[in-house]
């Protein structure tokens, strides 16, 4: 390998024998990703009376130089052979078998590294890779944020679908500007103070009962507690995420001066308040709670998107609310007893003749 020239192709195998060490399957237990046979299983002249296993393989071609690596679906159960890949400005190692971060030491030019859907337990080994910008560890088995420190040019996290309980570790990421803490096991905003830089913060389908500590935040657009669903605007971060929670109170989000998404589906919110600051919102979710009035609102005349659907909503005045906001364009009413009105559509396009988009459909003029 050392006597390849730059630029010259470089064939490596990457061993798919990967049924996991749960899968009962003997072959792959004897042999490792590299196909270094285990000392402790019999060898082959003892296992000569059985018809060979040919495990299956995929090959593929890498170049020395190349700067996007995608090695997705692999059957990879260990990193390892790497080192080739020093030029590598991305590297994807998605939906593989890989339990530990480790061997990554020479790669140090990469900018976004992907262990989306592997079986990783830990944040480790990760140190040397100071120019990463986008690390991604979405749905593996991590219980805690961990070793981070030295990834100050981080800008985008994703550590979505995992066994995490708390925020925390993260004051060194003060360049961080999108943090994905979805789907895991966290009770209460913490720890984020020193984001300063964050946009877009997205902490939908956890415990959390309560908004707090977020005062420091005065550059997050988009807050979500809420699904996961990520939008961008000119490539800006703009959105936060907090449906699917416990959240029953809209509070603290007063310093929040800049947040244009603002993502609350799916909690127990009662009244819509504690919006007077936020006044650059441009979609407001409100939907699958428990709200009885549009209220509190008439401020927000930048609003664009009004996601009420699902609530308890009974009376068409509740709609003045909405009057100032000449830029509205898609409004979610269904669901709630004004529905049942005979004229619920016509109703809608007369007190907000801005509108084009009803529901889930458009209005045809």
């Amino acid at each position: 390998m050392a006597s390849l020239s730059v630029g010259e192709l470089q064939e490596m195998e990457v061993d798919r024998r990967g049924e996991s060490e749960e899968s009962g399957d003997d072959e792959t237990r004897r042999k490792s990703i590299n196909g270094d046979v285990d000392p402790n299983q019999p060898t082959a002249t003892s296992r000569s009376s059985s018809p060979p296993t040919q495990p299956h393989r995929m090959c593929f071609i890498l170049q020395i130089r190349r700067a996007d690596v995608d090695l997705v679906h692999c059957r990879i159960g260990k990193i390892e052979g790497l080192e080739v890949l020093q030029k590598a400005k991305t590297l994807s190692l998605r939906q593989n078998l890989i339990k530990k971060i480790e061997n990554l030491d020479s790669l140090s030019a990469l900018r976004e590294l992907d262990f989306y859907d592997n079986q990783i337990r830990k944040l480790e080994n990760l140190h040397n890779l100071t120019e990463l910008e986008q690390l991604d560890v979405s749905f593996n088995v991590l219980r805690k944020v961990e070793g981070l420190e030295q990834l100050t040019r981080l800008k985008k996290l994703f550590l979505l679908h995992n066994k995490i309980s708390s925020i925390g570790n993260l004051e060194h990421l003060t360049g961080l500007e999108m943090l994905e803490l979805g789907s895991n096991r966290i009770r209460v905003i913490e720890n984020l103070d020193s984001l300063t830089s964050l946009q877009s913060l997205f902490l939908g389908t956890n415990k959390i009962t309560r908004l707090q500590n977020l005062d420091a935040l005065h550059n997050l657009t988009v807050l979500s507690i809420q699904l996961h669903t990520i939008q961008t605007t000119d490539n800006h971060w703009v959105c936060i995420y907090l449906q699917s929670n416990r959240i029953t109170k809209i509070e603290g989000l007063q310093n929040l001066v800049n947040l244009k998404e603002l993502y609350l589906s799916h909690n127990g919110v009662e009244v819509i308040e504690g919006l007077e600051n936020n006044k650059k919102l441009t979609t407001l979710d409100i939907a699958a709670n428990r709200v009885k009035k549009i209220e509190n609102i008439s401020h927000l005349t930048e609003l664009q998107e009004f996601w009420m659907n699902d609530n308890q909503i009974d009376n068409w005045s509740d709609l003045d609310e909405l009057k100032n906001a000449t830029s509205l364009e898609t409004v979610y009413l269904e669901r709630n007893p004004l529905q049942k009105d005979p004229q619920y559509r016509r109703k809608i396009m007369l007190a907000l003749p801005s509108v084009r988009q009803i529901d889930a459909t458009f209005i045809r003029f």
